[in-house]
């Protein structure tokens, strides 16, 4: 769930499909679970200056001159022209407002919620009563509930916020109004506004706004209007009448009925009307575009590049000239544009000039002959530059330069070698340098068994020689991995079917291969008070259905009772259960040889008390850390660490994990619950929140047996429709796994979002790369990838990404026959689906199916796919029809459900 804070502005996170929009029962601090999938759209910044073109820059005359040779750039001998996509966020301000005031009676009264920014605004609300205890919300009495509304469970209710008919000062906004008796059980009013369009949640201070309706309710901060005496409204909102809050003794939720404080001491007092604004802010995508045209000039053999970009203000082109491949900037012999100027001899800046009445700006830039290269990026302000597909901006000055010097992943889209084709061009120049390579290598290597060498030299010298060929081999190859991390040497260093786990070794990463896990809880499990106790009753079920490893809930105190806003991190009396029946658990399933995983919230932690400010960021209990051990580059907790290495999550104080006692403490606390507890590994949550290399340090300390990291972000879209080649996605995912060492895998959320859009739109093609391979990250790492179709976020009551309904068995069918370590959620363990999953994980363990095995796809199609697992295991998903190949093979159709088929050999 995306959080974010209104004071002074609000600052929020972007999110795109498929919307797993996190969002927990409790809006309180520190109460999140889970978070957005999607970071603010940022632009690299390769260049650091405080460049300031002239206030009033003097106005280029077109004159005719310019524009003939501008006029040119439409004639034929262009020969380079390429308009390249400029995408950016604009920051837009308004104000929520809030008022309380009379309805149509004394008694009757109403709280409006208005917003004066444009977009899809939702009030997610509910109530407190006056003998509730705790925190959590309830839901209004039916008659207080505007028309329109959508109930949230049992806690809360949604409410759309309308067009006003009316103006808030001369613009029009939206608003939703809620009536209430005053006499009612209700003691307050709690909501946060939700953004739908960016799936940003907006709050007061960190915590849902709440609006008291009696005065004796402590305030943490989040209140609105609870200083008494905001009687009157400005402008045309009018005068407020006060009346007093009478109570009676009922102790009845139900809005007819009224009550009377209990405790005593308690007076009566006058509800008062109030009206308070506060400032949003709102980031918004603006696509623009850049065109770039060259030509040669006829009289002097120059090349004339000409620019033009929509960008709006004083656009600043930082610019320079490369010779080589090597693309590296120098700065090109005069002339130079108009408003030139030199940064630190690497570069040059150039202000554009304006055209067209200043909608749009233009730049002519004359660079000499012998040139391979033109590199720029632009800047529009002194925070935002902008570069293409992330790096800087390349235009080759010839068409020998556009055939050699483009890597397909940078070359402007559509800009091909004339005459030939973009794959043509990129097969002849990839062949020609691999194929220079291997001949030398070749020579080298023959030149070992020459029978001139035979004759001079013995044969330890020739093993000498052959063991450094080796070494060099493993080198490169060791290189290859760092600097690619689109791992494929699954193909090359996987490819050995592992032993049963009594005899492999157990890695971090990869536990012995051939895990499956349970996730032995649901959102609901803390209501107990008792679940440790209940899981531990089921355990010996868990262990002859085949799972090997248990995932258990997060064990410390925490200010959600889900678990996942941890406090003091030593206590380990949780919702749960007492620390004594948690080891109680932890020694069962070992008894049955069953690993337990510890879910660990490494990312944040919620404080114990607030500094001199007010903000909640000094901690207590054993880890009594102060705001040194707070990120610096979160707003919301005034922390006085260094920057995250990753996403912020905004419900809590972002833990710095680049400071030596801070690791130092995490690091004693997991070998503290390894031997204490006796956890043999660790699901890490909100891994997106910190640099991997952290987690190789802490999983190099406690030593676990197996390890999972939670990297959730959105997939690819265009246009609403989910894209088919998700490479750039599941690519983030491995470079979290890569920056471990490999010593942690993550959950393949790329295979549960092609699995929803394949299944939900019967799209069976999209299980298929172009590569012919698995599509998430069980086609590139299958070792690391631990697969999953739904959890306690996506599923159980919350359901924010809820796996396509009565789909759930081919999920299961695709990921218990495929490689990868599959991990079963716990509500569809003990439902209906009981026997067919028994039925799929028997099949797992009796082929041998592990984390690296191999498969090959034999189908791909609109309505079925199908594919055979280590040669012993065919299955297929889908309406369509696939019998796996007949012949000297038998195959023996061993599961089976509706669309979905599974045969082993005979």
């Amino acid at each position: 769930m995306s959080t974010v804070n209104i004071k002074p502005l609000l600052h929020h996170c972007r999110r795109e499909n498929p919307k797993p929009s996190y969002r927990s029962k409790l809006f309180n601090p520190c109460s999140f679970d889970c978070y957005s999938s999607k970071k603010f759209v940022s632009h690299g910044r390769s260049f650091f200056c405080d460049f300031k073109p002239p206030k009033s820059p003097p106005p280029i005359r077109a004159t005719s001159n310019v524009t003939a040779v501008v006029e040119t750039f439409e004639s034929t001998d262009v020969f380079f022209k390429e308009t390249f996509p400029l995408k950016r966020t604009e920051l837009v301000e308004g104000k929520i407002f809030i008022r309380l005031g009379h309805g149509k009676n004394e008694r009757k009264w109403q709280l409006t919620v208005g917003c004066s920014l444009p977009g899809k605004w939702i009030l997610h609300w509910g109530v407190s009563y006056i003998d509730d205890i705790g925190t959590e919300w309830d839901q209004p009495p039916k008659g207080m509930i505007p028309h329109g509304s959508v109930r949230i469970k049992d806690y809360a209710i949604e409410t759309p916020l309308r067009k006003s008919s009316s103006s808030f000062e001369g613009q029009t906004f939206q608003e939703v109004k809620i009536d209430f008796d005053s006499k009612s059980a209700i003691a307050a009013i709690n909501f946060v506004l939700k953004d739908e369009e960016s799936g940003a949640w907006y709050q007061h201070r960190g915590r849902d706004f709440k609006i008291p309706l009696v005065d004796y309710l402590e305030d943490d901060g989040n209140m609105v209007g609870a200083k008494w005496g905001f009687g009157v409204l400005p402008g045309a909102l009018g005068q407020l009448s006060n009346i007093f809050l009478k109570a009676e003794e009922s102790h009845s939720k139900d809005e007819s009925n009224n009550i009377e404080p209990k405790e005593p001491g308690k007076e009566s007092r006058r509800l008062e009307g109030f009206y308070e604004e506060m400032a949003i802010a709102k980031e918004v995508p603006v696509y623009n575009s850049v065109t770039v045209s060259v030509r040669k000039c006829p009289e002097t053999d120059k090349n004339l590049l000409y620019l033009e970009t929509d960008l709006p203000r004083d656009v600043v082109v930082h610019w320079g000239v490369c010779r080589d491949d090597a693309r590296k900037w120098e700065i090109p012999a005069a002339p130079h544009p108009p408003d030139t100027v030199v940064f630190k001899d690497k570069a040059l800046r150039t202000l554009l000039q304006s055209k067209d009445g200043g909608n749009r700006c233009y730049g002519l830039f004359t660079l000499e002959e012998g040139l391979e290269g033109f590199l720029f990026v632009l800047k529009i302000d002194e925070n935002t530059w902008l570069k293409y597909k992330g790096n800087d901006f390349y235009i080759p000055l010839s068409s020998l330069s556009m055939s050699t010097s483009i890597p397909k992943q940078e070359k402007p889209e559509g800009a091909q070698v004339p005459g030939t084709t973009e794959k043509e061009n990129e097969g002849s120049s990839v062949t020609e340098y691999t194929n220079g390579i291997i001949k030398e290598i070749r020579h080298l290597v023959s030149g070992i068994s020459s029978e001139e060498i035979l004759k001079t030299k013995t044969k330890e010298a020739q093993e000498s020689i052959l063991q450094e060929i080796e070494k060099l081999a493993a080198e490169a190859y060791s290189i290859f991995r760092s600097s690619i991390p689109t791992f494929t040497e699954e193909d090359v260093t996987e490819f050995e079917e592992p032993k049963r786990p009594a005899t492999i070794k157990i890695s971090s990463g990869t536990g012995t291969g051939f895990e499956i896990v349970c996730q032995g809880f649901n959102w609901e499990s803390h209501k107990s008070g008792k679940w440790y106790l209940e899981l531990k009753s089921k355990a010996e079920e868990l262990s002859s259905l085949g799972f090997t490893v248990i995932w258990l809930p997060p064990p410390t105190e925490s200010v959600s009772p889900e678990g996942y806003m941890p406090k003091d991190l030593y206590n380990l009396n949780s919702r749960y259960g007492t620390i004594d029946e948690l080891k109680e658990i932890v020694k069962k399933f070992h008894e049955l040889g069953i690993r337990v995983l510890g879910d660990v919230v490494l990312n944040h932690r919620c404080a114990h008390y607030q500094n001199q400010n007010g903000v909640w960021n000094l901690f207590g209990g054993r880890l009594n850390w102060d705001d040194r051990a707070v990120v610096a580059d979160d707003p919301h907790f005034q922390g006085r660490g260094n920057k995250s290495s990753g996403d912020n999550f905004h419900a809590a104080p972002n833990i710095d994990h680049s400071q030596d006692f801070v690791r130092k403490d995490i690091k004693e606390w997991l070998c503290w619950l390894r031997k204490e507890v006796g956890y043999d590994g660790w699901r890490l949550d909100f891994a997106r929140g910190f640099w991997g290399g952290y987690v190789k340090d802490y999983l190099d300390a406690s030593e676990p047996s197996f390890a999972v990291g939670e990297y959730w972000d959105s997939l690819s879209y265009t246009y609403g429709e989910m894209d088919h080649n998700q490479d750039a996605h599941r690519q983030r995912i491995v470079d979290w796994i890569n920056a471990t060492n490999g010593t942690a895998g993550a959950f393949d959320v790329t295979t549960k979002g092609i699995l929803h859009a394949a299944l939900e739109r019967c799209e069976y093609w999209r299980l298929s790369d172009q590569k012919g391979r698995p599509p998430g990250v069980v086609g590139w790492w299958p070792s690391r990838a631990v697969t999953f179709i739904e959890n306690h976020d996506t599923g159980s009551t919350q359901g924010h990404w809820r796996f396509p309904g009565r789909k759930e068995m081919q999920g299961y069918a695709y990921i218990l026959t495929h490689p990868g370590t599959p991990s079963v959620f716990y509500d569809h363990i003990f439902s209906h689906y009981r026997s067919e999953i028994g039925a799929l994980l028997s099949l797992r363990v009796r082929n041998n199916i592990h984390c690296r095995s191999r498969v090959q796809i034999s189908k791909a199609e609109r309505d079925v796919y199908a594919a055979i697992i280590d040669e012993k295991v065919a299955m297929k998903i889908g309406p369509g029809h696939y019998e796996p190949p007949s012949g000297s093979q038998k195959w023996s159709l061993v599961a089976e459900g509706t669309d979905y088929k599974v045969w082993e050999l005979s």
